[in-house]
C-alpha cells in the first residue's frame, strides 16, 4: 500500500513551481560552479534541485528517505539526459554512512526543518571540502508579519478541510531524527499555496549561526506563480494531507469539487500568486 509521501512523488515532480532561474546562476557564481564539482542534494525529493544542477558540475548525488520520490527523479533524469546523477536512500542524519568522495556544495530545498539540523551541519563540516558551502532554501510566509494570501487559497482550505477534517494542518513534533514521528501521514512545508511557516526559517538561522558554517548570506526573490485549475488541483495532490494514498477512493470526488469550487470563484480558471524563495548561503568564516 502505498503511503502518503509515496503517492506524492509524481505530483510533486509536475506540479510544485520550479525554483527560480536566477537561484541557479547566483551558486554558479558564487560556487565557480564549472562542471568540476561534486553537489550533495539532501532531501532531494524527485531532484528538483539535483536536475537542474546536473548540468553544472561533475556529479550530484540525491538523498532522500522515500524511494518513490527517488524512483521518479530517477525516470526525469532519463527522459533528460542527465546521467550524472546517483539517486541514493538514504537519512540525512546519517551522512557519513552515505561514504560520498568529499563534497563541494550541498543544496537543501525545503527539508532542512525536517532534518536533525545540529547533526546535518556536523556531518557536514566534515563532509564538505575546505572551501565548500550549504545552500538551503525556504519560500518563507513573510519578512514582515503574514503575507496576504490570494483568495483562491480559501477556497482550496474549504474543500480540503471538508474532505480531511478541520485539523488536517495541524503540525506534529519532530521525532529523534529530527522528522515529524508520523512522517509518512504529514510534511510541514504542507500548504494550499506551497509556502512555508516563516517560523522554519528563523529556526534556520538560528541553527547556522551556531553551526561551522556561520557566514550566511541570504539573497531573496518574489517568483510569480500562475496556476491553470488541472495545476492547482494536482498541487494539492502533491502535499502529504492532501495526498491520493490520504484521500483513497474519495480522490476523484476531491479532484472534481475542487474544480467546480474554484470556478464557482473564478471562471477564467486562472489562479495568481507572488511565491517567495529565499536562499542562504552559509560558508565557513575566513580566517
Amino acid at each position: 500500500m502505498s503511503t502518503p509521501i509515496a503517492s506524492t512523488a509524481p505530483y510533486y515532480a509536475r506540479y510544485r513551481p520550479p525554483y527560480p532561474a536566477e537561484l541557479y546562476e547566483l551558486l554558479a557564481d558564487r560556487f565557480a560552479l564549472d562542471g568540476s564539482q561534486t553537489v550533495l542534494d539532501l532531501g532531494a525529493g524527485p531532484g528538483t534541485l539535483a536536475l537542474a544542477l546536473a548540468p553544472l558540475v561533475d556529479q550530484v548525488y540525491a538523498v532522500d528517505t522515500e524511494p518513490a520520490m527517488l524512483a521518479e527523479g530517477c525516470r526525469l533524469a532519463g527522459e533528460r539526459g542527465r546521467r550524472n546523477i546517483s539517486w541514493l536512500t538514504g537519512d540525512a542524519a546519517r551522512i557519513p554512512r552515505l561514504c560520498l568522495p568529499r563534497i563541494d556544495l550541498c543544496v537543501i530545498g525545503r527539508a532542512f526543518h525536517r532534518m536533525d539540523r545540529a547533526r546535518v551541519l556536523a556531518d557536514l563540516d566534515t563532509a564538505l571540502a575546505p572551501r565548500g558551502g550549504l545552500v538551503v532554501i525556504t519560500s518563507p510566509a513573510g519578512e514582515d508579519g503574514p503575507r496576504p494570501r490570494p483568495l483562491w487559497c480559501a477556497v482550496v482550505e474549504e474543500v480540503r478541510a471538508r474532505f480531511l477534517g478541520p485539523g488536517h494542518r495541524a503540525r506534529s513534533a519532530p521525532g529523534a531524527g529530527g522528522a515529524p514521528e508520523d512522517a509518512d501521514d504529514v510534511d510541514d512545508v504542507d500548504d494550499v499555496d506551497d509556502v512555508d511557516d516563516e517560523g522554519d526559517a528563523d529556526d534556520m538561522y538560528d541553527h547556522l549561526a551556531k553551526s561551522p558554517f556561520s557566514r550566511v548570506e541570504t539573497i531573496a526573490w518574489e517568483q510569480p506563480v500562475r496556476y491553470t485549475v488541472d495545476q492547482l488541483v494536482g498541487l494539492q495532490f502533491s502535499f502529504p494531507r492532501s495526498s491520493p494514498a490520504r484521500l483513497g477512493d474519495r480522490k476523484d470526488a476531491f479532484a472534481s469539487e475542487l474544480r467546480r469550487a474554484l470556478l464557482d470563484h473564478d471562471p477564467r480558471g486562472s489562479y495568481a500568486r507572488t511565491v517567495p524563495v529565499r536562499a542562504a548561503l552559509a560558508t565557513r568564516p575566513r580566517t
